[in-house]
C-alpha cells in the first residue's frame, strides 16, 4: 500500500455508530411502515448499504388494516391510515426471516399491540430469533383504535415497557414515542425508567385532509398520520428535547425520524442528539435516498475536518442573537 492510499483511507470519515449492542456501519435505516418486511425494496436500492433495516409492524395475528382510501398526499408530506396491516407473527417468522438474513445488516422489528400481553408475546418470540437485534415497541400509531393509549399515558407506558423488558433479554428494546403529547420528555422518561435501551421519535402527527366536493374526510378512517418534510422542524425540536432532558443523562441512544430527505436534514437530527436516522416518507420518492444521505454525510464531515460522525451527535450549540 503506497502513501497516497494510506492518506486516502485515513481521510475517509467514519459513519459507524452504536445503538446499544448494535453496531451500524452508518446511522441510516428505514422507518417502520414504509419499507415492507424484507425484500420489497430490493430491486430499487442496495439495502445491504443501509445501517439497519426496520420492518413493517408485526402483530401477534394478521391484520387487514383500514379501508381505503388509506393514503393521501399533502403539501410537503403525506397522510396515511394503513391501520397496521400485516401478515402476523407466524407468517413473518416462516416467510420473511430467511430473507432478512440475506441482508447482513442489523434488523429491527416494529411491534404493535392492543394489550400488554400482545406486546409481550410477540417481543418474547422475536427475542429468540438471532437475526433480530432490535425490537421497536410501536406505542404511538394514530391510525388504529386505541393505537396511542400506551404512548400518551406515562403510567401505562411504564407498565408496558417494564412487562416487555422482563421477557426481552437479548435484543435492544426501543420505544417509538408519540409526538401527540403535551411533553414528549415525560413519556420518554417513563420508557427509560421502565427499561427501554433506546428511544425512537417521532411517529406521525394526527391530522386530516378534506375532500371539499364531497365535504367529508378523504381518508376512510377520518384521520391519519402526517409525515414528511412538513413535520421535520417539530421532530428536530422533540428529538433535542428528549436528548437534553432524558437520553443524554441516561446514556440512551435516540433514533431520530420525521421528514428526513437530505443529508442536511440528517445533520440537523444528529446535532439535536440523534444517533440513528430513520427515513420513511422519502422512500416513496426514491428508495435509494438513505444511501445518498450517507454519501452527503461523509462529504460534510470531510468539509468540517471531522473524522467520526459521533462527533456531531448532540453537538448543537446554544442559540445566539444576530450580531
Amino acid at each position: 500500500m503506497n502513501s497516497t492510499q494510506i492518506k486516502s483511507e485515513v481521510a475517509t470519515p467514519s459513519l459507524a455508530v452504536r445503538i446499544g449492542k448494535m453496531r451500524l456501519a452508518n446511522p441510516l435505516m428505514t422507518a417502520s411502515g414504509t419499507c415492507g418486511y424484507a425484500n420489497e425494496y430490493g430491486d430499487f436500492a442496495d439495502l445491504t448499504q443501509f445501517g439497519a433495516f426496520v420492518t413493517k409492524a408485526i402483530s401477534k395475528t394478521p391484520r387487514k388494516g383500514n379501508e381505503s382510501y388509506r393514503i393521501v398526499e399533502t403539501r410537503a408530506g403525506m397522510l396515511n391510515a394503513i391501520g397496521l396491516a400485516n401478515i402476523g407473527l407466524e407468517a413473518f417468522l416462516r416467510d420473511k426471516l430467511p430473507l432478512l438474513e440475506k441482508m447482513h445488516v442489523p434488523v429491527i422489528v416494529n411491534v404493535p399491540g392492543w394489550s400488554i400481553e400482545d406486546y409481550v408475546d410477540v417481543a418474547a418470540e422475536l427475542d429468540q430469533q438471532a437475526i433480530v437485534q432490535g425490537i421497536e415497541l410501536n406505542v404511538s400509531c394514530p391510525n388504529v383504535k386505541n393505537g396511542m393509549s400506551f404512548g400518551t399515558d406515562p403510567v401505562r407506558l411504564h407498565e408496558l415497557v417494564a412487562a416487555v423488558k422482563k421477557r426481552v433479554q437479548r435484543c435492544e428494546l426501543i420505544v417509538k414515542l408519540s409526538p401527540n403529547v403535551s411533553d414528549v420528555a415525560v413519556t420518554a422518561r417513563a420508557a427509560v425508567e421502565a427499561g427501554a435501551t433506546c428511544l425512537s421519535l417521532v411517529n406521525t402527527f394526527t391530522a386530516m385532509a378534506v375532500d371539499i366536493e364531497k365535504q367529508r374526510p378523504v381518508l376512510a378512517n377520518g384521520t391519519g398520520g402526517l409525515s414528511g418534510p412538513a413535520i421535520k422542524p417539530i421532530a428536530v425540536f422533540m428529538t433535542h428535547r428528549v436528548y437534553t432532558e432524558v437520553a443524554k443523562k441516561h446514556g440512551i441512544p435516540i433514533i431520530g425520524m420525521g421528514g428526513i430527505q437530505t443529508w442536511q436534514d440528517a445533520v440537523e437530527f444528529l446535532l439535536a442528539g440523534a444517533t440513528g436516522l430513520a427515513v420513511g416518507t422519502a422512500l416513496f420518492i426514491d428508495p435509494n435516498i438513505p444511501n445518498q444521505i450517507a454519501a452527503g454525510l461523509r462529504a460534510y464531515l470531510g468539509r468540517k475536518n471531522l473524522v467520526d460522525i459521533n462527533q456531531l451527535i448532540g453537538a448543537l450549540q446554544p442559540a445566539q442573537p444576530a450580531a
